[in-house]
């Protein structure tokens, strides 16, 4: 469709707009908090979203997919129309198509009529969010092979799932996704086998961490599958899947879910000549202002961000940051301030009872930052051991040389494994050290934890080789 003016209207309006092109986490976060602080008479709120849903849980997908969640509506935390409600202009369905960045506009289509129309802004936020890796491979696209970032894509999984007369899953990929699709399959009743192109799942974690996710997962019933690289999906005589090949075997599959991970969605930021970063996400400063631009936004999983662990740029998809990002931009389009500082790269997951958490660096990741450390791991337990339903984890910690510095942390292990990160995510942020982690005041009582936490234990350890290194 031709536009050869569709500015018009725009240019004669007297209040100032703020276009939004994205309407989960970080857009809606952002036009909303804008909105409590500027009114309808003096910021007029225009947001593009192409799908067909709003500001809904991503990350909850896996539990609605396993029955956990009964209905996807749950996920949905605003609707469209509550978010009409407050004065912000959504337009659902609609793709923005182009960054007119000199001429200050967005070129949208309406993706259900075609037409296509020019909007202008004065204040613009990017928060397209980030896309699925899905490879290049014969068959990828066949029916049976599913994605799971929207919740369209959940529905779609569903509906495949029920209809599906077969019960063999295979999920590519062992990063969070996977593992949590894995878990989801099993509880639908499926045989399931995860092909892992790592030596073990969770790549987020160090190989000896993973290693002990990989056993549980096994004790499940799931067929854990490592090193290996798919090298094509096998299609049966109807077109639908049947199987997933690696270069050494073939893995039956009446179903199969691609958990390979995400990359930021920055193909109009690029067009528009923004600036992006070496992980491919768009490059802010402290208020999430993108660099160079000071009336455009961006925020959520389009953006890489600062680790204060490495001091590098870093690319995390979590819905926690993108809702920060939100946050801030709100604030500070609406006429306050707010920064957003960084991340220490904390995440958590499980896969059934077996809970997963990280925070701050790899061992990998602290050679790359050129830091050297020490490396400790301690067995402990959940509660008091003498405690009904004691569990066993596991903590690595990792201390740098000569300072003690806190740089990371893993935990793997059953019921009251997971949230014990967040110890070690204020310790990060605050910049502790292992010495001083050991002195910090953690609640106590048998059925919550042994004397000693199992954290405030590889501290203890950390602190003793960091010593020992020193000496």
């Amino acid at each position: 469709m031709s536009m050869s003016d569709g500015r018009t209207s725009d240019t004669q309006r007297g209040t100032e707009r703020l276009v939004v092109i994205g309407g989960d986490a970080a857009g809606m976060s952002a036009a909303s908090q804008a909105r409590r602080l500027k009114g309808p008479g003096e910021l007029e709120i225009v947001a593009f979203e192409r799908g067909n849903f709003t500001s809904f849980s991503a990350c909850g997908i896996p539990y609605w997919v396993s029955g956990d969640v009964p209905d996807r509506d749950r996920l949905i935390a605003r609707s469209a129309e509550e978010h009409r409600e407050r004065d912000i202009d959504l337009r659902m369905r609609t793709e923005v198509m182009e960054i007119d960045v000199p001429g200050g506009r967005v070129r949208a289509r309406d993706l259900e009529t075609g037409a296509e129309s020019w909007t202008s802004y004065d204040k613009l936020v990017i928060a397209t969010g980030a896309r699925p890796i899905r490879p290049d491979l014969p068959g990828v696209d066949a029916p049976g092979v599913h994605g799971v970032q929207t919740l369209d894509d959940g529905q779609a999984l569903l509906d495949t799932l029920a209809t599906t007369e077969g019960r063999r899953a295979v999920v590519v990929g062992a990063g969070y996704i996977g593992v949590e699709m894995a878990e989801a399959l099993i509880k639908r009743g499926y045989e399931v086998t995860v092909v892992n192109r790592g030596a073990e799942p969770m790549s987020t974690l160090d190989p000896d961490m993973g290693r002990l996710v990989h056993e549980a997962m096994e004790g499940l019933g799931i067929t854990m599958v490592n090193d290996a690289e798919v090298t094509k999906l096998l299609t049966g005589d109807d077109g639908r899947v049947r199987a997933v090949a690696t270069e050494d075997a073939e893995y039956p599959a009446d179903v199969v879910v691609l958990g390979i991970g995400v990359r930021p969605e920055t193909t109009l930021a690029r067009a528009a000549g923004l600036p992006v970063g070496d992980h491919g996400g768009l490059l802010t400063d402290l208020a999430m202002r993108v660099r160079g631009h000071e009336n455009i936004w961006a925020g959520g999983d389009c953006v890489e961000v600062l680790d204060l662990v490495s001091g590098q740029e870093r690319h995390i998809a979590l819905g926690t940051h993108a809702n920060k990002h939100g946050q801030v931009i709100g604030a500070n389009v609406g006429g306050g301030y707010a920064t957003f500082p960084g991340v220490v790269g904390t995440a958590v997951s499980k896969v059934c009872d077996l809970e997963i958490a990280r925070t701050g660096l790899r061992e990998k990741d602290a050679d790359r930052a050129g830091l050297r450390f020490e490396s400790v791991t301690i067995e402990s337990t959940s509660r008091a051991g003498y405690y009904p339903g004691a569990a066993l984890m596991t903590v690595k910690m990792l201390a740098e040389h000569r300072t003690g510095r806190l740089l990371g942390v893993q935990i793997v292990g059953r019921e009251g494994a997971a949230k014990r990160v967040d110890i070690a995510a204020v310790a990060l942020t605050a910049g502790m050290t292992v010495e001083q982690m050991t002195a910090l005041d953690l609640g106590y009582a048998p059925p919550f934890s042994p004397v000693w936490d199992p954290v405030l234990v590889a501290a203890r350890k950390a602190t003793a080789a960091v010593r020992a290194h020193a000496r």
